[in-house]
């Protein structure tokens, strides 16, 4: 039997999925605590023995060992543009798009102090932009030198500002011996938005240099390769489900809220243009598939940072009779990251925080209704995606997945008619990833994008 064994070396576990790629089935999985910090390939080889436990390998023949990383926090970026709403804003959303997390966004000329907090930041990689083609192309070259002769040598650069700007950049990368790769603008035109190129660079440079520094070239002789990040096989698994292919059908614009120890990430594929009339658009264009990610809304490793974030009594709302003291418990589930529930209570508890980081993570991602009273008029402008009517709302995360109420948890993220100016979804089919299989299909799709997208639907279960 051919099959395909799909990796994701997570920054808590390390999930197999392993896929009859003729029946196209969902042979099993197995996952063990990822080990990142000593040899990767001991969490990676104890999730296999628990996989050979539930299929008889001998009768399996891997063609395809396909793997996704956001071990030791994943891609770590730093982006960099000239102003914040614009060539700024449009360089984080192509880190985020590639999978990273952002660790900051720094607009104008940098400061030497500035230099010393990115540095203190150690990011994986540095996104430069700044200027539209042929406009100011003085404050990225000035960056360009802070960086050349501040950041340490070793941290690659993805040059995607001002086209006209390119050239000294060139002459100041190669003086100093820096890594660099130069794309096309972020931001060719004033508010028109271009980051696939820059998503491209920056998963090269993924596969090139930051699997290798973060300890996963061990893993490579066991598998195909380290493809993308985790969220961006995410991403890619929920654009095929969408969209579909040239020969399978998606299912239409939806959303998935990804619920993990360290980040609530959430990913929009939708126009997000306005559904009322009179409402007129601000800002920035939306990409139309859109990932957020919140990292101060996590299960584990950012507990206590999500307590801070929602506050006790936003918490309690959801669980109003525990039996544990809210603020004990985060910091406990902080100190615990490998904590698995093991009675009602601590589902329960668990479930609270991932309704909290669902609503919050939510509010943050879609667009948002602004009212203005005017001598003509009232005047109502969005800013940000309309996800009104978006037709399906889809959990993953583990959370979601061992819950006994995953539709209790998503339906936080619905529209809320106490909080009308966040434009969630207002009845969207609640669809779960029960078998834990967005990453893994991400993955797939790169190879078998039909194929994937079969095994979605077959697997994505209503509740």
């Amino acid at each position: 039997m051919d099959a395909a064994l799909l990796i994701d070396f997570g920054s808590t576990y390390t999930k197999l999925t392993a896929v009859d790629l003729e029946n196209e089935e969902i042979l099993a999985t197995a996952k063990d605590l990822t080990t990142v910090q000593t040899d990767i390939m001991i969490g990676f080889k104890n999730a296999f023995e628990k996989l050979k436990e539930k299929i008889n390998l001998n009768k399996v023949n891997f063609v395809e060992k396909l793997a996704c990383s956001s071990a030791a926090g994943g891609l770590k970026m730093v982006a960099i543009g000239l102003v914040p709403e614009l060539t700024a804003e449009a360089a984080k959303r192509a880190a985020l798009g590639a999978g990273a997390r952002i660790l900051g966004v720094y607009s104008f000329e940098l400061t030497k102090f500035e230099i010393e907090e990115i540095i203190d930041k150690k990011p994986d990689i540095i996104l430069l932009a700044g200027g539209t083609d042929g406009g100011n192309k003085d404050c990225i070259i000035h960056n360009a030198k802070l960086i050349a002769k501040y950041i340490i040598k070793n941290v690659p650069i993805v040059v995607a500002g001002n086209k006209n700007a390119q050239d000294e950049i060139s002459d100041i990368f190669n003086k100093y011996n820096i890594y660099y790769k130069i794309t096309e603008n972020v931001m060719p035109k004033l508010n028109q938005i271009n980051v696939e190129p820059a998503r491209k660079v920056i998963r090269e440079i993924f596969m090139e240099k930051i699997v290798e520094a973060k300890g996963m070239k061990r893993a490579e002789k066991f598998i195909n390769g380290i493809l993308m990040p985790t969220p961006a096989a995410v991403l890619k698994a929920a654009k095929i489900l969408a969209d579909g292919t040239d020969k399978e059908e998606g299912i239409g614009e939806l959303i998935v809220v990804d619920i993990g120890g360290a980040t609530t990430d959430v990913h929009s594929i939708a126009s997000g243009e306005p559904s009322k009339a009179g409402v007129t658009l601000k800002g920035l264009p939306e990409p139309y598939a859109k990932r957020t990610v919140e990292g101060d809304l996590g299960m584990r490793v950012s507990a206590v940072s999500l307590l801070e974030t929602a506050g006790i009594k936003r918490i309690s709302k959801f669980i109003p009779n525990s039996k544990y003291d809210i603020e004990e418990r985060c910091k406990f589930l902080q100190s615990n990251i490998s904590f698995v529930p093991k009675n009602e209570e601590d589902l329960e508890f668990d479930e609270s925080l991932g309704m909290v980081a669902t609503e919050i993570a939510m509010e943050r991602h879609v667009g948002t209704i602004e009212c203005l009273y005017t001598p003509l008029g009232t005047i109502y402008s969005q800013v940000g995606k309309d996800l009104l009517n978006v037709k399906y709302l889809i959990g993953t995360g583990g959370v979601i997945v061992h819950s006994k109420n995953p539709k209790k948890i998503l339906s936080t993220g619905k529209f809320d008619p106490a909080a009308p100016n966040y434009l969630k979804p207002v009845n969207p089919e609640i669809l779960v990833d029960k078998e834990y299989i967005l990453s893994a299909m991400g993955l797939l799709a790169e190879k078998y994008p039909d194929k994937a997208l079969r095994i979605i639907k077959k697997y994505i279960v209503k509740v």
